[in-house]
């Protein structure tokens, strides 16, 4: 199988030029990311200091971005499978900043764990804040995130209050709580003090089925455990979470009806009590990675993607740093 380890010596985020480094373009590559570089489109890649973490970045830009995407990826997950919503994006004339979570993909730290959600949100700032101070990242600010990534966003968004800097969010099938969690929740508690890890077990998480096959066969940045910290760390962010005030933020929400890893229809209930005005797409057909659907339900998702973003550019409103609320009933 493919070995990336040789991107480690890539160093700081800097323009990819040509030809790339041997590592880089087999990395391009192997998840299909080539050909996004034909025409007016530049690339960064390398790695941003957060805290303790090395973050394996790209940032992809036409010659004229309408503003910057932050794209957060789910658990177990990586920047290089987001081929499908990153071309869409720049088709769209954005700035795309994709980043591998502490743990995941390129970037430092133990596989597919953290000891608390909350260094998620510090790698998300530093990493902006790098990109402000290198003038690469031109606003207005859009954060698209999937599952666990939509977690990170909307917690940061909630959380940072007048500091928030987003003009508008996309939760893509967000996690609040795992499906199955009142089980699972026990099982954790019980099991936690004895059991480090538990094998991961592969779900066909999209009706796409060479991506599922791509997962569990092709690609040699998945983890294969599923860490019980992480779980641990959830549990916190989650009461940490259903404590944070409501905000008038423009979101839209993405969620496929058959999703079995999150708790979706419990999930919806929070976030339209966090999210009052959130616009929610509901999809029968789609799973949980919906960036990875089979090409028509895809299609479908992203062109309620066009319209929404289309529709905050004509209408831009207020920043989330207008629309901090006091908090809501739950």
């Amino acid at each position: 199988m493919t070995d990336f380890a040789p991107l480690q010596a890539l160093g700081p985020l800097a323009l990819a030029s040509e030809p790339h480094a041997p590592a880089l373009t087999d990395y391009l590559n192997h998840y299909r990311l080539t050909s996004l570089l034909s025409g007016n489109i530049g690339l960064y890649a390398g790695f941003i200091e957060a805290d303790a973490f090395h973050l394996w970045t790209q940032v992809w830009t036409p010659e004229q971005p309408r503003g910057t995407v932050f794209v957060v990826h789910g658990y177990f997950d990586h920047l290089g499978l987001y081929r499908h919503l990153l071309e869409r994006l720049l088709a769209q004339g954005w700035r795309v900043v994709l980043w591998d979570l502490p743990g995941h993909g390129l970037s430092s730290g133990p596989r597919a764990t953290i000891d608390d959600f909350k260094e998620y949100g510090a790698c998300l700032q530093a990493l902006q804040r790098y990109l402000c101070e290198h003038d690469l990242a031109p606003r207005p600010w859009i954060g698209i995130g999937q599952s666990t990534g939509a977690a990170i966003l909307a917690t940061d968004a909630l959380g940072r209050g007048t500091a928030a800097p987003w003009q508008a969010l996309v939760l893509l099938a967000p996690l609040v709580r795992p499906w199955g969690w009142p089980q699972s929740s026990w099982l954790h508690r019980l099991a936690s003090p004895f059991i480090r890890s538990i094998p991961r077990t592969y779900r066909a998480n999209s009706t796409d089925a060479d991506f599922a096959t791509f997962l569990r066969e092709d690609d040699p940045l998945q983890p294969d455990r599923l860490t019980l910290t992480w779980v641990g760390a959830m549990r916190r962010w989650m009461a940490h979470l259903l404590a944070l005030p409501a905000s008038n933020l423009r979101v839209l929400i993405l969620q496929g009806e058959q999703d079995l890893t999150v708790d979706w229809q419990w999930n919806l209930e929070v976030l339209a009590r966090k999210f009052p005005q959130a616009r929610v797409h509901r999809h029968p057909e789609a799973r949980h990675h919906l960036v990875n659907e089979a090409e028509d339900i895809r299609e479908a998702l992203f062109t309620e993607l066009d319209d929404f973003l289309t529709d905050i550019e004509r209408h831009p409103g207020p920043t989330s740093s207008d629309s901090h609320q006091q908090p809501a009933a739950l």
